[in-house]
């Protein structure tokens, strides 16, 4: 298995010499280690070039059984843990802004008051990347649109209103809400989130195809554009707290909401430290904004 996990490290890197380091590994042994799975396999894996290395084709035929084996593995090494009554782990899990921002730290924080030894390891996406990333075991669990899954167990944990973001000068500002179809007077700053749109659905609810200028993949970049006049847009409430952004943000007539679920697998084959987490979630999913 650390052949796998050599194999792993370099694919990740480019380099047996910076894998070897983060492995503690000197440079001769990880290519020893991949020679010999090389021989056993009766197979090229790794080709170097001026670039780094890369993954033959064979290689990347073979790469994603090598990544599920080494999941299972450390699932393994979880469910030994859990046998032998130990509360340590590694939580990997996926998240979009909003939900690192304003829920990860306060649970995280109550959390690890009764287990402070688990760890948490972040991988921010978006409702393509983080089902993708359960499925090839990169992460053990993740927040997604239960609408936009269909190959996954989801459990649903809190709908949140999204709100028309303008510019302080936008002549609906001073209103207390905003018709959708207002919105297509502007050009739409539309935020990038893989396969599923909550705003785009909503206007093509309506019969409308918004006028998307720019595409981005950071809610903070658009606030900025919106400040600076390029455009409008639709965000999440919850991620426009706790901003100083010289905005105004208006609930949408008709009202645009999103449903928010933690998706995996498997319930049966999570690691035991995002078992845990994923109930304790569940404990206090009403104490979130």
């Amino acid at each position: 298995m650390n052949r796998y996990i050599a194999l792993q490290k370099i694919v990740e890197l480019g380099s047996f010499t910076k894998a070897a380091e983060a492995l503690g590994y000197t440079q001769s042994s990880i290519s020893q280690m991949i020679a010999s799975l090389e021989d056993e396999l009766a197979i090229r894996l790794l080709t170097r070039s001026r670039t780094g290395v890369r993954l033959t084709i064979e290689g990347a035929e073979l790469y994603p059984f090598i990544e599920r084996s080494i999941f299972q593995y450390k699932a393994m090494q979880e469910k030994a843990n859990e046998i032998k009554g130990l509360e340590t782990g590694i939580i990997r899990v996926g998240t979009i802004s909003s939900i690192t921002c304003h829920w990860m730290p306060g649970l995280i924080k109550g959390f690890q008051k009764i287990y402070p030894h688990v760890q948490f390891l972040f991988h921010q996406g978006d409702y393509t990347l983080i089902p993708e990333w359960i499925n090839t075991g990169a992460i053990d669990f993740g927040f997604v649109n239960p609408h936009s899954v269909t190959n996954l167990e989801t459990i649903h944990i809190k709908d949140g209103e999204m709100l028309a973001v303008l510019p302080k000068n936008h002549p609906c500002a001073t209103k207390s809400s905003i018709p959708i179809e207002e919105l297509m007077k502007d050009p739409f700053i539309l935020l990038e989130e893989g396969h599923y749109y909550e705003p785009i659905n909503a206007f093509h609810a309506a019969g409308l195809e918004p006028n998307v200028k720019y595409t981005i993949h950071d809610d903070y970049a658009i606030m900025t554009m919106v400040e600076a006049g390029l455009g409008v847009s639709i965000l999440a409430e919850l991620m426009l707290r706790r901003t100083n952004f010289d905005i105004v943000c208006l609930p949408v007539d008709p009202p645009i909401y999103r449903s928010l679920a933690v998706g995996y697998k498997d319930k049966n084959s999570l690691p035991i430290a995002s078992k845990y987490f994923i109930e304790y979630l569940q404990e206090h999913k009403n104490e979130l904004p």
